[in-house]
């Protein structure tokens, strides 16, 4: 019973890139800044961070100058935080498609995360110039490692989103909840702060938090050259699990979306 929803999905992957280029192009189509936007919010959020952290409040990042330590990390946050909000509306934003027309609905949710891969690939790119202008050195060898960790992102945001989006159908203010959760997670994830701040005990619980080992991932990568850490191991087994709860769940729900909505 599995592998006939997936078979239907691989099939639809024509419809799934159309629409992923549809949501692109409606995104910069009438913005002025366009693909800008995606380097202005986390820069914005890196400078206020930066300000705070290396002037208020002083964080040890072990030698990394804050800037860089804090825009590996919210670059990322940014991909998974934005998605969810574009995955859970999936469905409810497009009601006329979903009670007219047959096709596997997970085809929105997984064309709202793929349409925020550019955001990411542009943005990410400024980090190397910063790297640069840091004095820093670059491990292109060790980017390597980057598609691995950022397919097991996108694993994790999947899972949430289509749970998300399902849910979202039936209860409106879902939506609502997202943005509260996304809070707390922001700050339940070393995005602006070192995991050594978390103490010993707390670690075991910290780390199942799949994207405390995502974030310290990229950061090994990018700013280290050396492998993910032992903590991405756990975070890819979370995420593959949730992927699969959200998967079944959501296919669960799918046949009600087009009475409810």
């Amino acid at each position: 019973m599995t592998s006939l929803p997936l078979k239907t999905l691989l099939h639809s992957r024509d419809l799934l890139s159309a629409w992923t280029m549809r949501i692109i192009r409606a995104r910069y189509q009438q913005s002025i800044l366009g693909g800008l936007w995606a380097v202005l919010q986390p820069i914005a959020m890196v400078t206020i961070f930066t300000t705070v952290f290396s002037y208020f409040i002083r964080v040890d990042t072990g030698g990394t100058p804050y800037a860089v330590f804090a825009y590996t990390a919210i670059v990322p946050w940014m991909l998974f935080s934005t998605a969810m909000t574009d995955m859970v509306d999936a469905i409810t934003g497009n009601m006329n498609l979903v009670s007219k027309i047959y096709f596997p609905r997970e085809v929105l949710v997984i064309a709202a995360l793929l349409a925020r891969l550019l955001d990411f690939l542009i943005a990410y790119a400024v980090l190397i110039v910063l790297m640069l202008l840091y004095g820093m050195k670059v491990f292109p060898v060790a980017w390597a490692f980057l598609p691995l960790i950022l397919l097991v992102e996108f694993a994790i945001s999947l899972g949430v989103g289509l749970i998300g989006a399902a849910l979202n159908v039936f209860y409106r203010d879902v939506r609502h909840m997202i943005g509260l959760i996304l809070q707390i997670w922001f700050y339940a994830t070393p995005i602006v702060y070192p995991v050594s701040l978390v103490p010993d005990w707390l670690r075991p619980y910290y780390y199942l938090n799949p994207m405390v080992g995502i974030i310290q991932s990229y950061r090994s990568v990018m700013i280290d050259g050396t492998v993910p850490p032992p903590a991405f191991a756990v975070s890819a087994a979370v995420s593959l699990l949730v992927l699969a709860a959200g998967y079944w769940l959501f296919k669960r729900l799918e046949a009600q979306f087009a009475d409810i909505i």
